[in-house]
């Protein structure tokens, strides 16, 4: 079934992933490419949306999408910077705003019976983040809401399905922004909303069908949803010709190997575990810088599955649950001008030594979305919602250097953390929690004697996709429990601090 899809265009802004997830939300298919890098069959998307960017339109440095083949022949949505660039090289004037317009504000004026703004008051809380402003509209410009302080806060371009919005609808404090984008996207450009878990299942099964054929493929496990969604879809596609590797690198939460390997009995998966600890720390002996630990251990981690694979007569693919926030952070956002995050061990492509072809059937995909999808799947809830863990494992907790003592405190930290949160009922209030092992020793007393050991950072925080999250106000009474029993429980730990910072600014990783 071939389903409409949205582009949307990346001029480096931090919401723009958050667009596609919005659009995603109302099951409409969206990709972003970068604002340079248009794909050549245009004509497979049924509407465009431009997105904004930390670049001003009346600097040197202004990004100059080619609009020939998009605006006046395909419904065309800009956002902040894209409406800015289609009033000011349009006949319309962008200049400095007065104040920075950043954080919410309130429509004052919504053109009636307007289909852009149906459903939408002109009270609707709204999201401004930009310095230019946009002072005068394009040719043919219709001035379609404003707010107290920005008077162009909408306008369209008549004659076209031209669209432009000053505000960020993509964002939770627009209130009425997913009803924007559907007015946009399914009233006006018409685009079919039929992209859904279940579609995606039975199209993804059938793709992996005709790609793979009678191969054989090599996947690795971890345990966490992503693999294991990625694994029940193409079992379903392939059956006994994929064989699962579950690796243990050394650096798991404690008894993870044993309790993984436990989990998959009866859902009718060949899994075999391999044991690889030493390898991976021996790589990492001495190595305290994050993205060389991060390469040491994607490294590694091939150099494992090929010799896995060489176990395997005739397996010719090896299948990963790479989902789009790893590729995005990875590429900056899919090769736009955004900053590159870091390093994902499992983006990149393999070395020229290892004959495999890749498949990624949930490279498209947002956490969120790999979950509903797991579900459609008939997956075990409690599987479904198990907190995300890295791919590099504890080693991207424990700042600097890795060593097999560190790895054991933080192994002990972690479960009564975790199994903490368990027991309090709180573990499904967060989307991802785990301990950072700091690279600093403090004094302590215990007993009346002086200590100078380890001080261990609790980390908690609340998201739907690991783009953006922000920390989750645990109870005082929990981690006052928690910090008693790491630090009387695990030896070599003398000061628990918890972590409250959002991301952005800070990641949800320390490394």
């Amino acid at each position: 079934m071939q389903h409409d899809k949205v582009l949307i265009l990346d001029f480096g802004s931090q919401y723009t992933q958050l667009i596609a997830r919005r659009v995603r939300e109302l099951n409409i298919y969206s990709e972003i490419h970068p604002f340079n890098k248009i794909p050549e069959n245009i004509d497979d998307y049924k509407a465009v949306i431009l997105s904004g960017s930390p670049f001003s339109v009346r600097g040197d440095q202004a990004l100059h999408p080619d609009l020939s083949q998009i605006q006046g022949k395909k419904p065309l949505l800009g956002v902040c910077y894209g409406a800015q660039y289609l009033a000011h090289f349009s006949g319309g004037n962008v200049a400095p705003s007065n104040t920075r317009e950043y954080g919410r504000a309130n429509l004052s004026y919504v053109k009636e019976g307007e289909a852009f703004f149906k459903g939408i008051s002109k009270n609707s809380q709204v999201w401004m983040s930009h310095s230019d402003t946009i002072k005068d509209l394009p040719t043919n410009g219709e001035l379609l809401a404003s707010t107290h302080d920005v008077e162009n806060a909408a306008f369209k371009i008549n004659g076209e399905k031209t669209f432009a919005i000053q505000f960020h609808p993509e964002v939770y404090h627009s209130t009425d922004g997913k009803q924007l984008l559907e007015n946009f996207l399914v009233t006006i450009a018409e685009v079919n909303p039929d992209w859904t878990p279940d579609s995606f299942v039975e199209e993804t099964i059938e793709a992996l069908k005709e790609k793979i054929g009678n191969d054989k493929v090599v996947l690795g496990l971890s345990g966490g949803v992503d693999s294991t969604v990625a694994a029940v879809l193409l079992n379903k596609a392939i059956g006994n010709n994929l064989y699962c590797v579950f690796v243990n690198n050394g650096l798991l939460r404690k008894n993870e190997f044993e309790n993984v390997l436990n989990q998959y009995e009866g859902m009718n998966l060949n899994v075999k575990g391999v044991n690889a600890s030493a390898r991976f720390l021996d790589a990492l002996a001495g190595e305290s810088d994050p993205e060389k630990k991060r390469k040491a251990i994607g490294r590694v981690f091939i150099e494992v599955f090929d010799d896995e694979a060489h176990l395997i007569e005739g397996v010719k693919w090896l299948a990963q649950g790479t989902i789009y926030p790893d590729v995005i952070e990875s590429i900056s956002a899919t090769g736009g001008p955004s900053a590159t995050i870091k390093s994902h061990h499992n983006v990149g492509g393999l070395p020229d030594f290892m004959k495999l072809k890749v498949v990624e059937p949930l490279r498209a995909l947002f956490k969120d979305e790999v979950r509903r999808v797991g579900a459609s799947l008939g997956i075990d809830p409690e599987l479904l919602g198990r907190h995300p863990f890295p791919g590099p494992g504890l080693a991207i907790r424990i700042l600097g250097d890795v060593t097999p003592e560190k790895v054991r405190i933080l192994q002990e930290v972690d479960a009564i953390f975790i199994n903490g949160l368990k027991a309090a009922n709180l573990y499904d209030k967060v989307w991802q929690a785990g301990a950072m092992l700091l690279p600093v020793n403090s004094v302590g007393v215990m007993g009346d004697e002086r200590t100078y050991e380890k001080c261990v950072a609790l980390r908690a925080v609340e998201s739907t996709d690991g783009m953006t999250a922000d920390w989750v106000n645990l109870p005082y009474e929990f981690l006052q429990k928690t910090s008693n029993d790491i630090i009387n429980k695990v030896k070599g730990v003398n000061r628990v601090v918890y972590d409250i910072s959002s991301k952005p600014p800070a990641t949800i990783e320390w490394e």
